[in-house]
């Protein structure tokens, strides 16, 4: 009884983390299209997340001797890398194409564990590659030379490429004892990415007047102060915690899977408050791409004993404590990819 009560626990909270994050594309375009960079807008959300989680990395401050490569670069890419790149592309195509693409990185994945790490992968893992390929081909309307912004596009990629290193990396030295509890990895990945981010955004030089006004959401303003607490308290704070404990009561497979709810929360979001329509072609393509990458992680081998980098679902607190748009941003460190 009380394990079916853990798991409807677990199921509840997967479900909250899928859709706060699912949310964060639709608050930061109006916030965008209000005359705000998207440099800017990834910076107050990892920022103002930094902050609320500084009391979460206080204690956890041991790991910044004990893990600071996986700090550093959970915090440069998996972050940074994957938000910007995330708010970038949103900024030139709509929020659910962007998702889509993002969603290769599972797939991109599997052609790092079978190209890079010449370890073997399963026929039915290379099956949820071309689902996903293919599935991209309809989101992007190939046959229609690519009717999208050609950087935007490429920006989505880079958020899906990012998010395959977020793997890479945050599998480095998990085993045993010495593992790293993944709040603390995600409160240390805000302030690292936070710190980078501020080198690159210049945030002195944004326009914080906007911020004091409002956001044009498909007709209707909306005070861009209260976009803005969306982004940083519910789509990436709340999204996260809620993210990484329903991990630690669900499977990893079960919370993958409600994980991939994100991207349809984002798409029928954008459909519905910023007007963003996607044709019949480009909701199959999407349904492929969901379906491509769902069988890609849960294809993926496990690791083998001893020091080699696993290549399903990287474990950042434990044998059994997944770490993973979007960005959660996979299924990992919210139970799944980012996000975004």
């Amino acid at each position: 009884m009380r394990a079916s009560q853990g798991a409807s626990a677990g199921l509840g909270l997967a479900l909250g983390s899928a859709f706060a994050f699912g949310g964060s594309g639709v608050a930061a375009k109006p916030l965008i299209e209000a005359g705000l960079d998207p440099l800017h807008v990834v910076w107050l959300r990892v920022a103002g997340s930094a902050l609320i989680m500084l009391p979460v990395a206080w204690r956890h401050r041991a790991l910044v001797v004990r893990k600071p490569a996986l700090l550093a670069g959970f915090g440069l890419l998996a972050v940074a890398g994957v938000q910007a790149c995330y708010f970038a592309a949103i900024s030139r195509i709509p929020v659910g194409v962007a998702l889509l693409i993002e969603y290769l990185g599972p797939a991109l994945l599997l052609g790092w564990i079978r190209f890079v790490q010449r370890r073997p992968v399963t026929r039915a893992a290379a099956v949820g590659v071309a689902l996903a390929v293919a599935g991209l081909a309809c989101v992007v309307q190939v046959w229609s030379g690519l009717g999208f912004d050609a950087l935007g596009l490429l920006l989505a990629l880079g958020a899906a490429c990012c998010q395959v290193s977020y793997f890479v990396l945050a599998d480095h030295g998990t085993g045993g004892d010495d593992a790293a509890d993944p709040l603390g990895v995600i409160a240390y990945g805000l302030l690292v990415g936070a710190a980078v981010l501020t080198l690159v955004a210049r945030p002195w030089s944004m326009d914080w007047a906007l911020l004091g006004g409002s956001a044009d959401m498909s007709g209707t303003e909306v005070p861009a102060a209260l976009l803005l607490g969306w982004v940083v308290l519910v789509a990436t704070v709340l999204a996260y915690v809620t993210g990484v404990v329903s991990v630690r009561k669900l499977s990893p497979q079960i919370a993958g899977v409600v994980a991939c709810l994100e991207a349809v929360v984002a798409t029928v979001l954008a459909w519905v408050l910023l007007g963003e329509h996607l044709s019949a072609p480009q909701i199959v393509g999407g349904a492929l791409v969901l379906a491509g990458a769902f069988i890609a992680q849960s294809q993926a081998p496990k690791a083998p004993s001893g020091p080699v980098a696993s290549g399903g679902p990287p474990a950042v607190g434990g044998a059994h404590e997944s770490v993973g748009d979007g960005v959660r941003p996979g299924a990992e460190l919210a139970a799944r990819q980012p996000t975004a």
